[in-house]
């Protein structure tokens, strides 16, 4: 930070840097709502309640998405406030 004021002045070490990337979204309205229905349903067989990387893995197997990472689907559901397999959301 003294280096970038002192070689550019103080206006330049207080105005924000753009992000230098951008990544786009995996899950569109379409694939949340798929994804929404699918942490609300039934886990699968032997599983008490949907992970967040069996969540990933069915997007995949359904098709949804090419490739999901276990975080996307983590970033996703915190938008929301459902939860992953409670009977209640109260």
């Amino acid at each position: 930070m003294r280096r970038i004021c002192v070689e550019h002045g103080l206006e330049r070490a207080l105005e924000r840097k753009d992000p230098q990337r951008e990544y786009a979204r995996k899950l569109d309205g379409a694939g949340e709502a798929q994804r929404i229905a699918l942490c609300c349903g039934a886990p699968p067989q032997g599983q008490a309640r949907w992970s967040l990387r069996l969540l990933a893995g069915r997007l995949v197997e359904l098709q949804i998405v090419d490739s999901i990472s276990h975080e996307a689907v983590r970033q996703t559901l915190k938008k929301t406030r459902s939860s992953r397999g409670r009977k209640s959301s109260g």
